[in-house]
């Protein structure tokens, strides 16, 4: 086989030895990993687990390690294993290449990781196999403390405020004076926001029923983002935390979140949607702004009180 044909079909162990360039590293692999999990963008992949089979080669530096014969030195099996089963944990996944990116940056936070080669196929969507295969390298800043220790930098997020708008407010003559108070708080801020309609079961599936509710709540949310140019919505964590990082209102959207959890909210009851987002944020409960109780939460119902 030739150079060229190894680099594009051959096993991920000679493509790496192939895309070496001559350089003197050791490689670690775990191939051929099979794994059930809920993925792909096609709505009639959601709900089922589909089989995928994930092979890993590391390009490392373990000159020094191997010379301790130390376990405690080397770089594990189990943390190729443990990154590939924590990114299935954290969210559904829509695409390989998410999953792949993901699984590559996880284990090149480790310094003594050159490179990545990462491979994820589905095996049951067609009779043989289709997926896709990435490369990153080591372009992280870490700063090294001794042959076993490392610290990465990273940026760190202020923590936002979570407050729930009712309907009583937004459809009410002083939204303008509350988001005022809200565009000056000294705290980033992520606006919820009630139902459009009370919820009431529209259909026996339980699916479709719960993708009616969160539109329900998104209605609400293009309904403010009209009324104040400030606001905008955002349905993804990558666009909230940008948001927060610029100090932009945002207005969450909240159906691609939810429908896309590993641990799916209980319910779709917009105030309790709210809070439970808000947790993978921070501590605290969800603010609410207005009048209309809920049992368990703060209110606030003067302006000049944010």
């Amino acid at each position: 086989m030739k150079n060229s044909d190894v680099i594009a079909f051959g096993d991920l162990y000679d493509r790496s030895v192939a895309n070496g360039k001559n350089q003197l590293l050791d490689r670690i692999a775990v191939r051929d990993y099979v794994i059930k999990a809920d993925i792909g963008a096609f709505q009639s992949e959601r709900g089922k687990k589909q089989r995928l089979r994930v092979s890993v080669v590391l390009e490392v530096d373990l000159v020094k390690s191997n010379k301790h014969d130390d376990v405690d030195n080397i770089i594990s099996y189990d943390t190729i294993i443990d990154a590939i089963n924590k990114q299935l944990s954290i969210e559904r996944i829509n695409l390989l290449e998410t999953f792949a990116d993901q699984v590559a940056t996880d284990v090149l936070s480790d310094f003594r990781v050159k490179r990545a080669f990462v491979r994820v196929e589905k095996l049951d969507r067609i009779p043989g196999a289709l997926g896709v295969e990435i490369v990153r390298s080591q372009q992280i800043s870490v700063k090294k403390v001794n042959d076993s220790q490392f610290t990465l930098s990273s940026i760190i997020l202020d923590e936002p405020l979570f407050v729930f708008i009712t309907n009583e407010i937004l459809g009410g003559n002083m939204v303008s004076e509350w988001l005022d108070r809200l565009d000056k708080h000294h705290r980033p801020v992520v606006i919820c926001v009630d139902s459009v309609m009370e919820l009431r079961k529209l259909s026996e599936n339980k699916l479709t029923q719960r993708r009616i509710d969160l539109l329900a709540i998104e209605q609400n949310a293009w309904v403010l983002a009209g009324k104040d140019e400030r606001c905008v919505v955002v349905n993804s964590r990558t666009e909230i935390e940008w948001a927060i990082k610029n100090n932009q209102l945002s207005i969450w959207a909240p159906s691609k979140i939810v429908l896309d959890a590993v641990h799916k909210p209980m319910n779709t009851n917009a105030i309790e949607l709210a809070n439970w987002f808000s947790k993978s944020f921070s501590n605290e409960k969800v603010v609410v702004l207005g009048e209309k109780p809920f049992p368990g939460f703060e209110n606030i119902n003067n302006v000049s009180d944010i």
